[in-house]
């Protein structure tokens, strides 16, 4: 069955075939016409929506809920909620005061929409839970630090590094908090989703963020559970640092070479998982890109033991159903699928995406190539590190905003030569590469741009 080759991929043994597990998050409503806010509140939508899932897409294993702000709701934030994607968080509790939340404030069964989640996963692993794995989806604790901070943890980091790492170790209390709820509930695998963790340094990883990361991985393994963490962004010289907090598997998108990356988790013996490419395949492709798109990761990997194959995150809500099958498709029947798409080669036009005469500009130019800012805490972050400071910035610069879901914006990525989402461009200048600049850091390098024009 399904939920055994996902046990044996995280128990690092060799499996009769690969692993594969959609991250169809909100995207489960759409397959019964329900909004991600429906599903997202609603018990019985949710558990419909699930079902279906299973039935489609034959997965090994399966998120119950993928939302990162369960948590900081919770614990105080407020959320603007979207119909086709999770809430972000629009307030941050210690954005005024550098405090640590009191012990007391941690999650119990009663708390927020756990209630409602709860009941979900009980039933759900009634209905599947016996050939398919359930994945419990954990908001890590860099993320929630930064959901109750905002983006003045990024100048802690270098200038307070003690309570960072405080809040951190009470964010992942949080996290072995949820995680016991939901083992309890049962889900078999604890996914630690930390989008955030790829904007920091292996270094200050290290300093600040470790200890909090693996008293969660090791409460997870000492329930008899499996663990997996998640990050989103370009990952790739935090994987061995990411190796080293002892998750049993770690789960990562498109902005890293999966099969570098596994050269690293092979020689931790941890399992990696990805990386179908969101947008430009799942969500814009066709049947034979998705197709071709499954066979060409599989096929860039020798090595297939400690491998699932999945979406690089949180599938879009408007994924088409059939590029979803044909994933599916591909991973269990990568021979048959391969002698398909032999010949099938796929076209790409950026011809009509004009790029700025960046050295004619009247003020400086700022562009956030984002995946999501909506959806993705890295992207929304980076954003914010230019809307919470443009009182500073505004006399000397505009911004925009590209979206990696817009096919124009896609396109527009491609043709500036950006490899790696969240970047932040200034005047054509790639500066903040999967980094979330601080207010100093950003008001002085638009400053200097702002010089170069004016020669």
């Amino acid at each position: 069955m399904g939920k055994e080759l996902i046990f044996q991929a995280l128990r690092h043994e060799e499996t009769k075939e690969l692993p594969w597990v959609p991250f169809a998050g909100v995207h489960v409503g759409k397959l019964k016409g329900y909004t991600a806010e429906e599903v997202l509140r609603d018990e019985d939508k949710l558990v419909e929506c699930l079902i279906e899932a299973n039935k489609l897409y034959t997965p090994d294993g399966l998120p119950v809920i993928f939302d990162l702000q369960v948590e900081a709701e919770i614990l105080g934030c407020d959320l603007m909620w979207a119909e086709n994607n999770p809430p972000s968080v629009k307030s941050h509790p210690l954005a005024a005061e550098k405090t640590i939340p009191c012990k007391c404030k941690i999650p119990t069964e009663n708390d927020g929409r756990l209630p409602m989640i709860l009941s979900a996963m009980r039933r759900v692993k009634e209905a599947i839970g016996e050939d398919t794995a359930l994945y419990g989806l954990i908001c890590g604790p860099f993320t929630l630090a930064s959901h109750l901070r905002g983006t003045d943890i990024f100048m802690d980091m270098v200038g307070d590094s003690n309570y960072v790492k405080e809040l951190v170790n009470y964010c992942a209390e949080v996290s072995i908090a949820m995680a016991k709820m939901y083992i309890d509930a049962g889900m078999d695998v604890i996914a630690v989703v930390d989008p955030l963790v790829s904007q920091v340094s292996p270094k200050h990883i290290e300093k600040m963020l470790s200890d909090g990361f693996k008293a969660v991985f090791d409460y997870v393994r000492s329930r008899g559970a499996y663990s997996a963490f998640f990050v989103c962004g370009n990952a790739t010289k935090q994987i061995e640092v990411m190796c080293k907090m002892n998750p049993d598997g770690v789960s990562v998108d498109e902005n890293v070479n999966l099969a570098e990356a596994k050269k690293v988790t092979d020689q931790y013996n941890v399992t990696i998982g990805g990386n179908i490419p969101l947008t430009t395949t799942m969500l814009h492709g066709n049947q034979e890109d998705n197709m071709k798109g499954v066979i060409d990761l599989i096929d860039s990997i020798d090595n297939h033991k400690n491998l699932i194959i999945a979406p690089g995150c949180d599938m879009p809500y408007d994924t088409p159903i059939e590029n979803t099958i044909a994933c599916a498709q591909a991973v269990k029947n990568p021979d048959s699928t391969r002698e398909l798409i032999k010949n099938y080669e796929t076209v790409i036009d950026d011809s009509n995406i004009e790029i700025p005469d960046y050295e004619n500009l009247d003020k400086v130019l700022i562009e956030l190539f984002l995946l999501d800012p909506e959806q993705c805490a890295a992207c929304t972050y980076m954003l914010a590190s230019v809307e919470d400071n443009w009182d500073d910035l505004k006399d000397m610069a505009e911004y925009r905003v590209y979206k990696y879901f817009i096919k124009d914006d896609i396109a527009r990525t491609r043709k500036m030569g950006i490899a790696n989402l969240p970047t932040m461009c200034i005047n054509g200048e790639q500066k903040y590469i999967s980094i979330i600049p601080s207010k100093d850091e950003l008001v002085a390098s638009v400053k200097e741009a702002q010089a170069k024009l004016k020669k």
